[in-house]
């Protein structure tokens, strides 16, 4: 099997990794904040159990685990954005919408991406015919918001903070996700990715105690399968992989996986928790599907990169 095809295996099984995995994340987060365990709380323990675990797994296969404090630096600072940022604020504006229902706002992202990329970090961008399959992927997931749009007058304050939570949590990802693609260190990428979520643990931890989430803390054994669950499949598997495809893939193809994710989010809310699924639902997905083809197959342009300026704090010995 020649060098560029065993790649190209890689790539898929990567992607089908995130699509699958992380579109399952969404019912488990749900799970967990049912069962009453507050999502600081939850993100601290699904990321502080999968870092430490992970590190230490490395470390026993004698792969170097030590960082530079510029090198820790940046993983905390990509960390943050991507799962205190990012992943923390989904949880807390789940406990308002349905599971489904934020997957299909974290549908936004890839414009986030192709925002940042061209204007901010003038970095990589998508052909017409990418444009083009961005633009199919709204035209799908706004044929998944029709539904929602049509009972508007069930939305309160609350359900509403939470939609904009999810925005702003949707931007804080695509901006960790656009810096770890653009910092270059001499760092293994899975010892890279324990410490990120060693250090999103940490932040976490500290939103957790000054909103006062540690008096409210409740375990069953429910929640604890949903957190393990999100241990296993969304930060050992799940968030490995897609570390792995933003150093080998270019980010805007990278993002295609929130227009994946709603698909199996809403499925599963059909299946398990018994959700609508009508035409407009299933003809978002069919469209969606062919805007993710249409991204993944398209040429990417290189641009004008500003990564000299987001390189290396200090020369490598």
């Amino acid at each position: 099997m020649s060098l560029d095809r065993h790649h190209r295996l890689k790539v898929i099984f990567a992607f089908a990794l995130v699509y699958v995995f992380w579109g399952s994340t969404y019912l488990a987060i749900g799970i967990a904040d049912q069962e009453r365990l507050p999502p600081a709380v939850m993100c601290t323990i699904r990321f502080a159990v999968a870092g430490s675990l992970m590190l230490a797994a490395l470390a026993l296969m004698g792969r170097r685990v030590r960082v530079t404090l510029p090198q820790a630096a940046r993983l905390a600072t990509i960390g943050c954005l991507l799962l205190v940022g990012g992943n923390f604020g989904l949880a807390w504006a789940e406990q308002f919408v349905p599971t489904g229902f934020a997957a299909l706002i974290i549908a936004v992202t890839p414009i986030w991406f192709l925002v940042l990329e061209t204007f901010v970090f003038r970095g990589d961008r998508l052909s017409h015919r990418g444009l083009a399959g961005v633009g199919l992927g709204i035209v799908g997931v706004a044929l998944l918001f029709w539904t929602k749009f049509e009972h508007r007058s069930a939305l309160g304050i609350m359900p509403l903070a939470a939609a904009c939570v999810i925005l702003f949590s949707s931007f804080s990802w695509s901006v960790g996700s656009v810096l770890s693609s653009k910092w270059k260190m001499p760092v293994d990428p899975f010892t890279g990715t324990a410490w990120q979520m060693l250090f999103a643990a940490a932040g976490n931890a500290i939103v957790a105690i000054v909103s006062g989430e540690v008096r409210h803390i409740v375990i069953t054994r429910r929640g604890m399968l949903a957190v393990l669950y999100l241990v296993v499949f969304g930060s050992w598997v799940g968030y490995s992989a897609y570390i792995w495809l933003l150093k080998h893939v270019p980010t805007p193809k990278v993002a295609t996986y929130a227009y994946v994710n709603p698909l199996v989010a809403v499925f599963l809310g059909w299946l398990i928790l018994s959700e609508r699924l009508d035409g407009f639902v299933f003809a978002g997905m069919v469209i969606i599907v062919m805007g993710v083809a249409l991204v993944t197959t398209a040429k990417v342009h290189e641009g004008r990169s500003a990564e000299p300026l987001l390189t290396e704090l200090e020369p490598e010995a």
